[in-house]
């Protein structure tokens, strides 16, 4: 009976989320097929920081009433909270997807007793998988940090920096250079070290991304901001760019496979500015990106694409008023909310993520995947 009501709730989310009146829909926009057909041989996980259902409504109605989330054949919701408070943070939120544990505000890739643990970024690379970051952030913040970083607090950036050396990762796109060569708490040069092992790292200031290229065994590192990138409503254009240029690198450089996060996150920050322009903007071009992604799975056959959030930001609302070509925006808080945070699937293995499950459950679905793919 409780299966029949998830189901049957699911159904009615997604309906209500996507079946508004007028819907400009064509065949071409949605993606179907047999879900469990085939295993995955890659994993990418996109994560709109602080993307609530309201933020994905407003871009919806704000984009001619469509989004490429509407492609996405499975649909589940995650339930948000950290160990020590209903309201999680950023940090808290992403150790959960990146180690699978539920933790305590502010911790990046440790449990509730500041214990590190192994991320899943650090398994597959043990695996011989190849691994990569993007993020609209700083490469110290919060979200990304938790995929490569264990440190007691998500304020200790410099000391996050420190870990991209020996993180294994093998290319990583954002922000925060500062944090590597103009340190405090040292007298280390990070982009010295990448460089001994290995890296190339370049920043937007003296290269491009089209000169990146994934052949040989060569890491990359590129830095889009000395501290935080700018929004996209300020002129921030690298972003699609930079996730293609991400999943090419890894698919040339890769045999065995990839795992690639991809952080939109200053959606969040609009929330905590109670900017609901700002909100928009940043949603909207998520989107394409993640049509973009969901364009070369889709031909590629073999990669499981995964959207979420870590938690809602703003207590947004669609207030009465409203139309599509203008939101009456209200907000609750100028913080986080504990409300359930929708969850997208595609590609195989993408019906382990049906129904609703605890945040932390998205790390052991993802490693489910790879490991029935490996049997």
């Amino acid at each position: 009976m409780k299966k029949i009501f998830v189901a049957a709730f699911l159904l009615l989310f997604s309906s209500a989320l996507f079946a508004a009146p007028g819907r400009a829909t064509t065949d071409s926009l949605i993606v179907s097929g047999d879900l469990t057909a085939t295993l995955p041989k890659n994993i990418v996980l996109l994560i709109g920081d602080g993307m609530g259902l309201t933020q994905i409504s407003a871009g919806l109605y704000s984009n001619g009433n469509q989004l490429q989330l509407e492609r996405f054949p499975v649909i589940g919701l995650h339930k948000s909270y950290a160990y020590d408070d209903l309201v999680t943070d950023s940090a808290s939120g992403a150790t959960a997807f990146a180690c699978g544990v539920k933790t305590y505000n502010a911790a990046i890739g440790v449990d509730k007793d500041t214990l590190p643990v192994v991320t899943i970024a650090e398994i597959l690379k043990k695996r011989g998988y190849k691994t990569g970051i993007v993020a609209t952030c700083s490469m110290s913040h919060a979200t990304p940090a938790s995929f490569f970083a264990h440190v007691a607090s998500r304020k200790m950036y410099e000391e996050i920096a420190a870990f991209l050396p020996e993180s294994g990762l093998d290319i990583f796109i954002g922000g925060g250079k500062k944090y590597l060569e103009k340190r405090t708490v040292d007298n280390r040069n990070i982009i010295t070290e990448l460089e001994q092992k290995g890296y190339q790292v370049a920043d937007f200031a003296a290269a491009d991304l089209s000169q990146v290229s994934g052949k040989g065994d060569t890491k990359y590192g590129f830095f889009t901001a000395d501290e935080e990138p700018v929004s996209k409503l300020e002129g921030r254009d690298y972003f699609m760019p930079a996730v293609e240029t991400a999943y090419r690198f890894l698919e040339e450089s890769s045999e065995k496979g990839f795992f690639l996060m991809v952080e939109s996150s200053q959606i969040d920050w609009g929330g905590h500015a109670n900017n609901s322009d700002y909100i928009i903007s940043e949603m909207i071009e998520f989107d394409q990106v993640i049509g973009k992604v969901l364009d070369w799975a889709k031909e590629d056959g073999e990669t499981l694409v995964i959207v979420t959030a870590d938690h809602e930001t703003g207590g947004y609302a669609i207030n009465p008023g409203s139309t599509m070509e203008k939101i009456v925006p209200g907000f609750t808080t100028g913080s986080h909310t504990a409300t359930l945070i929708p969850v997208f699937a595609f590609g195989p293995g993408a019906a382990l993520f049906n129904g609703i499950y605890e945040n932390s459950d998205i790390f052991h679905k993802m490693l489910k995947a790879l490991e029935d793919a490996s049997k």
